[in-house]
């Protein structure tokens, strides 16, 4: 048994019990975008909010424990995603990145926004031509220190 294969089951039993990340994040007590990652591998749960999920999704105490085992982070099976929306994100990057980059340099200096201390929100923004994804991301700015 694996973490990929305790992910796997999760997402079996979602799409089998006809679940919605946001009902299993209010059960978890945390946001649907933390939980969500957490569920797919990329998060480590306490035992508490492994055994949160292991009442929601069946899973032994052996597969729970595995929810607290920090994970390899990272979950694209390539350099390149190949997932069409996954795909959109790499593309952002790819032509706003240094515009990204420029601007945060120029409002806060020689630094990085964290992905560690992060928050992230995600919802439907309803549009006459057409709703929209609003994604709000909000990280940590960590400058580079001399030394």
């Amino acid at each position: 048994m694996s973490r990929l294969d305790v992910t796997e089951k999760i997402i079996a039993t979602k799409v089998a019990k006809g679940l919605k990340w946001s009902d299993v994040a209010a059960k978890v007590g945390l946001s649907k975008e933390w939980t969500t990652a957490a569920c797919l591998g990329q998060m480590t749960l306490t035992p508490q909010q492994a055994g949160v999920l292991g009442e929601i999704f069946g899973l032994s105490d052996a597969e729970q424990k595995w929810l607290c085992v920090v994970p390899y982070k990272g979950s694209l099976p390539t350099a390149v995603p190949t997932d069409p929306l996954i795909y959109r994100f790499y593309e952002l990057v790819s032509v706003y990145g240094t515009t990204f980059k420029e601007l945060i340099h120029e409002e806060f200096g020689d630094g990085i926004m964290s992905a560690i201390d992060f928050r992230m929100d995600l919802q439907r923004e309803p549009n006459p031509a057409g709703d929209r994804v609003s994604i709000v991301m909000s990280g940590k700015f960590l400058p580079y220190k001399t030394y």
